[in-house]
């Protein structure tokens, strides 16, 4: 299996921290919040990952060089200008197989491997895995008619949605959909597939799962990941950076 992680944004939001660090290089916990997606990638059989890389590109690079450390082999998509979160894809290579793509930070314990078998028995174009968000309004909501009479007052009410996880398994069907050195959106690839009749399935999750390009995400994000340590690394994912092990001549 083969991975695309989603790099090259400048992490406006995370401000001031990304102003001397990339957003997936923020650490959370013991791990740069992009070490931890791709130990667990390779725990869950992908070997090839590309990072699609933009602001402070030449850090990224320096952190994850080859691959090498983590038993995986990372190569890199440099956007000039940005691309958006689709863009990057129209400049793969030996793209021919379904891809996992997803946004460089986020902490979550989706199976990687169950959403691409989920895919690959669907026929789908693309597959996204799917949250159920919990949003509360911090306010009384009012409910009224056409002629502005109230028929109802929420105090504090809380909304549930399906929302996307940044995390999507692709066919190489999608590529001629999206333009090449433009800025386009995966929102942008599901409306033009939706519009020419293609299929597009949801992978519906439970678990774990934190955007932390919000400060105020972040700022939760490592009491996450110490209580979830053991779902979100397992052994063999905790142990897989192979060169940074000491050896037994190591003093």
């Amino acid at each position: 299996m083969r991975a695309v992680i989603l790099a090259g944004g400048v992490g406006t939001r995370l401000r001031p921290y990304t102003t001397v660090l990339p957003k997936p290089l923020m650490p959370v916990g013991n791990y740069p919040i992009a070490e931890t997606l791709v130990r667990q990638l390779r725990h869950h059989g992908v070997r090839e990952i590309t990072f699609a890389v933009g602001y402070l590109h030449q850090l990224i690079e320096a952190y994850f060089g080859d691959g090498s450390n983590w038993g995986v082999n990372i190569s890199y998509l440099r956007e000039e200008q940005p691309l958006g979160t689709a863009g990057p894809l129209a400049k793969l290579t030996q793209f021919t197989e379904p891809l996992i793509v997803l946004n460089g930070d986020i902490l979550t314990d989706l199976n990687f491997s169950e959403l691409y078998r989920r895919h690959l028995d669907s026929n789908a174009e693309i597959t996204i895995a799917a949250y159920n968000k919990q949003v509360k309004i911090d306010l009384g909501v009012l409910e009224t008619d056409g002629n502005q009479r109230l028929n109802n007052y929420i105090e504090k009410p809380e909304y549930s949605f399906r929302v996307s996880m940044g995390i999507y398994v692709i066919s190489p069907t999608v590529l001629p959909y999206i333009p090449i050195e433009e800025r386009f959106d995966f929102p942008d690839l599901v409306h033009k597939l939706l519009d020419s009749g293609g299929k597009i399935q949801t992978f519906p999750f439970n678990g774990i799962w934190l955007d932390i390009g919000r400060s105020e995400d972040y700022a939760g994000a490592t009491e996450m990941y110490e209580q979830n340590l053991a779902k979100l690394l397992p052994a063999d994912a905790m142990h897989s950076r192979a060169k940074m092990q000491p050896t037994a001549e190591s003093p």
